[in-house]
């Protein structure tokens, strides 16, 4: 005779009262393995949803990866962090940056183009760098970007393009430089600022000290920036002019005209007056090399005297690239004794003796001034 049995599966229900030997036993199980096989496809669920989860954040994590370290606009930013640190040296080593004389009459910008103000000494603050657009066309893509450039609000384009990979991610260069040129005209000055880094167009000039001063002297400049150009020296100055370099490739020019500073007029004055003043030395009707003289008809007795009543008063005006005084009134005084050729009379000629003077001033290369007079007959 069999004991009967209560059996516990493993879900902890109580199974029926059975006899151990019945045939049905298994049977009775099989509820419990049910609930186990559910319960295993949950699992299995559960990781399929996790796994899709992962997958998406990976996927969503490389986009993040690619579109900050690894993308057109991420390629830009770099160039422009660069800039913005006064990294010039390593911002022309960015590909597509660097021009040769190629590259720049294909821009058709001047061959000879000075590379002087691609220097940290020359750059200007960049800040508030934001990418506002990244737009594919064809082979290049668009990246437009806003800025603030030593205050000043700019917008720019540049065109990238692939070049080839690094490991499984994309490598860029600049379709176009972001490179363009300052072509510059100082009038009335050689020396000048740009950024406070101060240059002398001779300098720059492929000429040299033989340059003509009125031809433009063209300097190759990064963009975006922002170049302030001013002149500021004993002669000359200038209150400046503020430059926005944002369009690659392009040529901005730029002509300066320099106005004469109090002190560089004062030397003038006196420089001119120490001239007339030695013409006043010469006892003759008319001094050599000066602007004003006497005449008479009949014969002059004695030494005349010669001293000025009135000296002008100078003005410095521009002319071309140098300097020049324009038609200027002053007055000399004789006193004379002259000899009548009819009747032989004696007569004293005490005479005050209006004149006009213009003159020419060169700035030379040593950074003196050559002052020219001449009478002026009107």
């Amino acid at each position: 005779m069999h004991e009967a049995q209560t059996t516990v599966d493993a879900a902890g229900d109580e199974a029926t009262e059975t006899d151990p030997s019945s045939p049905a036993r298994g049977r009775r199980r099989a509820p419990g393995r049910e609930r186990r096989r559910r319960s295993l496809a949950v699992d299995l669920t559960a990781i399929g949803v996790l796994g899709v989860l992962l997958l998406g954040g990976l996927v969503a994590g490389g986009v993040v990866v690619y579109r900050e370290l690894y993308s057109p606009s991420a390629f830009v930013e770099r160039y422009l962090s660069l800039l913005s640190t006064g990294s010039a040296a390593d911002a022309l080593q960015i590909p597509g940056v660097a021009l040769d004389s190629a590259d720049l009459a294909a821009a058709e910008l001047p061959s000879t183009a000075s590379e002087v103000l691609l220097r940290r000494a020359a750059l200007a603050p960049l800040s508030e760098v934001s990418v506002i657009g990244e737009r594919p066309r064809g082979d290049v893509t668009e990246v437009t970007v806003t800025y603030l450039a030593n205050g000043h609000r700019g917008r720019t384009q540049f065109d990238i393009e692939q070049e080839g990979w690094i490991g499984v991610a994309p490598a860029w260069r600049f379709a176009n430089s972001p490179l363009a040129a300052i072509d510059l005209t100082v009038r009335g000055a050689t020396r000048f600022t740009v950024n406070g880094f101060e240059l002398d167009t001779r300098q720059v000039a492929p000429e040299g000290l033989e340059a003509d001063p009125l031809v433009p002297v063209s300097m190759l400049v990064f963009s975006p920036g922002a170049y302030s150009i001013a002149v500021d020296t004993a002669t000359a100055a200038t209150p400046g002019v503020a430059v926005l370099s944002d369009a690659p490739m392009k040529s901005v020019p730029v002509d300066l005209q320099a106005e004469p500073t109090p002190a560089f007029v004062d030397v003038v004055q006196e420089r001119v007056d120490e001239f007339l003043a030695s013409c006043a030395t010469q006892q003759v009707l008319q001094p050599t090399g000066c602007p004003f003289g006497y005449f008479v008809r009949n014969r002059v007795e004695g030494a005349p005297q010669w001293s000025i009543a009135e000296n002008p008063q100078i003005e410095v005006v521009p002319d071309g690239a140098q300097w020049a005084i324009p038609r200027t009134r002053a007055v000399a005084h004789i006193d004379v004794d002259i000899r009548s050729l009819y009747d032989g009379r004696l007569n004293t000629v005490s005479e005050d003796v209006e004149f006009f003077l213009t003159g020419q001033i060169t700035i030379l290369p040593d950074g003196t001034a050559s002052i020219q007079v001449s009478a002026d007959q009107g």
